[in-house]
């Protein structure tokens, strides 16, 4: 009698193991699909400095790029000069009363990002761009 409920023991434990096993299989699948993005800010160095349509008045702006992946990294790198130029002449564009408010930088801000989109696409295609930010912004 002892043996039978020795093998019964053996068997709910063999089958306790098994279910343990699937289970953590089932979760390392999920978990596979869902990987987290990685994503990167690349800084455009140095910091854009542009004279505005008034005389003696000036932006001051630091500007980071959000990247979906490090693949796109390097692209992204590879035509900082371009971006850089179109930026320029964006921001120049201005005068002072353009920039004032929160409302108006955050619309500057979102026509960054798509004069960096239509610059890349130009030369290449603009996937992993996700955003751009302004990190320092001064009006003078």
């Amino acid at each position: 009698m002892k043996a039978y409920y020795m093998n019964k023991l053996m068997c709910y434990f063999v089958l306790f193991i098994s279910i343990v096993v699937c289970n953590n299989q089932v979760l390392a699948e999920e978990a596979e699909g869902e990987q987290p993005v990685d994503i990167a800010y690349v800084e455009m160095k140095p910091k854009f400095t542009v004279n505005l349509k008034e005389r003696n008045k000036y932006l001051m702006a630091k500007v980071q790029v959000l990247v979906e992946g490090e693949k796109y990294v390097e692209k992204i790198e590879k035509h900082l000069p371009v971006m850089r130029h179109e930026l320029i002449m964006l921001f120049s564009g201005n005068s002072i009363s353009d920039v004032q408010t929160m409302e108006q930088r955050e619309q500057l801000r979102l026509k960054s990002r798509q004069a960096i989109i239509d610059a890349l696409d130009k030369y290449e295609n603009s996937d992993g761009l996700r955003d751009v930010f302004f990190t320092e912004f001064l009006v003078n």
